[in-house]
């Protein structure tokens, strides 16, 4: 899977909240002073191009959708982050988080239950 530029990731956010849309909708998504269309015409050219997007067409319109979910993104992103970053290490991943001070009780107990619910469900796989 390639990766994505800053433009192509913002395009690809849309196209995941809108689960499928023309370029017009994709264009209308973007925050004032929108980009021109051309250019977000670029971007998802680039972005079939890479296989991220996938398209119908309706005469000579085309609606686009990913092909690429955001979870999968997601997870190969945090992979190379946690391999470039943290030695390959998800604990010190995660340690990093415990020793961020802008965490509050409210985000570390969220996390917790989090990890909680994980460890359940693989022991119970594992008996």
């Amino acid at each position: 899977m390639n990766e994505l530029t800053k433009a192509e990731e913002q395009v690809m956010k849309y196209i995941w909240k809108l689960e499928k849309a023309f370029l017009k909708d994709i264009v209308e998504q973007f925050p004032e002073p929108k980009p021109a269309y051309t250019t977000i015409s670029t971007v998802v050219r680039v972005l079939v191009k890479k296989e991220f997007l996938k398209f119908d067409t309706y005469g000579k319109i085309r609606q686009y959708y990913a092909n690429v979910s955001k979870e999968t993104y997601f997870k190969k992103h945090m992979k190379e982050v946690i391999g470039n970053f943290f030695n390959g290490s998800p604990s010190k991943f995660a340690s990093f988080f415990t020793n961020n001070e802008d965490l509050g009780i409210t985000e570390l107990e969220k996390m917790k239950l989090m990890l909680e619910s994980k460890i359940e469900k693989l022991k119970a796989k594992n008996e």
